[in-house]
């Protein structure tokens, strides 16, 4: 797998889950990095060379996830909640190295654009086809939802943040520590 900000420093890391502000309450990454599989990471770097145009960047909360994390999750979360995490029995695309979660951020000042939830907000504002909110949360997931689209990209239902690339299919499952990925 290639680490994100090696393909391209300026991609920004918010790896939330190497930090306590996460919905485990816990760091559950020792490192705060980010990788995908090399068609997954290529593509995504185009995506962020695209939205560079609009003065936009892309800002990564998660890529790769060990398969250890992903049954972490499984246990964590209320059965109400099950929905926005994989089954570790199915395992997940970011078991495969395929799935990223991510947002844009200005180029201008380093901030986050608005959206219409925080990321990882377990409820209907998640809904990548979420109405509410306003005009501008609106068309800024909608300019990155059809960016990552014409890269090969699918959005998850349930998340706006949440994309997987078309050949996740091609890659088993893994249960890697970051700290082994770059060896």
């Amino acid at each position: 797998m290639l680490e994100l900000i090696k393909l391209d420093k300026t991609i920004k890391l918010d790896i939330r889950y190497a930090r306590n502000d996460n919905f485990v309450g816990r760091p559950v990454y020792e490192e705060a990095r980010a990788f995908l599989q090399p068609v997954a990471a290529e593509a995504l770097v185009r995506v962020h060379r695209k939205l560079k145009t609009d003065g936009f960047g892309l800002v990564v909360f998660d890529g790769y996830r060990p398969w250890s994390v992903t049954e972490l999750f499984w246990e964590v979360v209320r059965e109400d909640q099950k929905q926005f995490v994989a089954d570790p029995e199915e395992g997940s695309k970011h078991n495969r190295g395929c799935a990223v979660d991510l947002s844009m951020f200005y180029l201008e000042t380093g901030n986050l654009v608005e959206m219409p939830s925080d990321f990882d907000e377990f409820n209907e504002k998640a809904s990548p086809d979420y109405q509410g909110g306003s005009d501008k949360e609106r068309s800024n997931r909608d300019l990155l939802r059809k960016t990552m689209e014409s890269e090969g990209f699918t959005i998850n239902p349930k998340e706006w943040w949440h994309f997987d690339h078309k050949d996740w299919d091609q890659y088993e499952i893994y249960d890697i520590p970051f700290s082994e990925l770059d060896k």
